[in-house]
């Protein structure tokens, strides 16, 4: 078993390739997750205006992206429009990718942490002379955000773990360097390798989480 998962050998030899995939899963991860919450943010915001003919539409955007598949997305994005002449780049159609499908998610989040605001808090924050902008931005949004927190970092761990779909278009991130480093040692060390990694880097987050939760629950208790 630790000659076949665990050889050090090839974890000596595959390192610098899991390292490079590594750096480029951080800088992924570090582009798509604000992208996603920048995307959610204004269809949460929209979402807010009582305006049916922006309000339907809407809906009919969020639900589509959190229906259709991500991977078929971005494979959408990375083989289908070269035929209509517009070619992208294996990191450009993971970031569009998950602009598009996770936006969606975020903003579902955001739009009911909005909503669990009471009213009364913009009425007043509206007679102390501040704009619908203003409101939102400076009493609305962080009382949403720490009521949809647990959420917001849970839906942060699977977009992280999303990023793993990369592999699929060439993106050289960390499951893609493992799996060329598979193919060069025939040996599945790398895989588990990647896999332990991922663990490291997520575990945190996953306590965090964790802790939000019972939290979460005592209050309601």
């Amino acid at each position: 078993m630790i000659h076949t998962f665990f050889n050090p050998d090839i974890i000596a030899a595959a390192w610098r390739i899991i390292l490079a995939g590594l750096g480029n899963t951080v800088m992924l991860s570090l582009v798509v997750v604000p992208l996603g919450l920048f995307g959610g943010l204004i269809l949460a915001m929209l979402a807010s205006v009582r305006n049916p003919w922006l309000r339907w539409p809407l809906m009919a955007w969020v639900d589509f992206f959190r229906a259709f598949p991500p991977l078929v997305l971005l494979i959408f994005l990375f083989a289908g429009l070269p035929f209509a002449g517009l070619e992208l780049g294996g990191f450009a159609c993971v970031c569009i990718a998950f602009f598009l499908n996770t936006g969606a998610y975020y903003g579902e989040i955001l739009r009911a942490g909005i909503e669990s605001v009471p009213s009364g808090q913009t009425e007043a924050a509206r007679s102390t002379g501040l704009g619908r902008v203003q409101t939102m931005l400076y009493v609305v949004l962080p009382q949403a955000v720490r009521n949809v927190l647990p959420d917001l970092l849970s839906n942060t761990l699977e977009v992280v773990k999303l990023t793993s779909l990369g592999s699929v278009v060439a993106m050289p991130e960390l499951l893609f360097q493992a799996r060329q480093a598979q193919s060069l040692t025939y040996s599945p060390t790398p895989i588990v390798l990647a896999a332990l990694i991922y663990f490291l880097m997520l575990w945190p987050l996953v306590r965090v989480l964790s802790r939000l939760e019972n939290r979460a629950l005592a209050g309601r208790g």
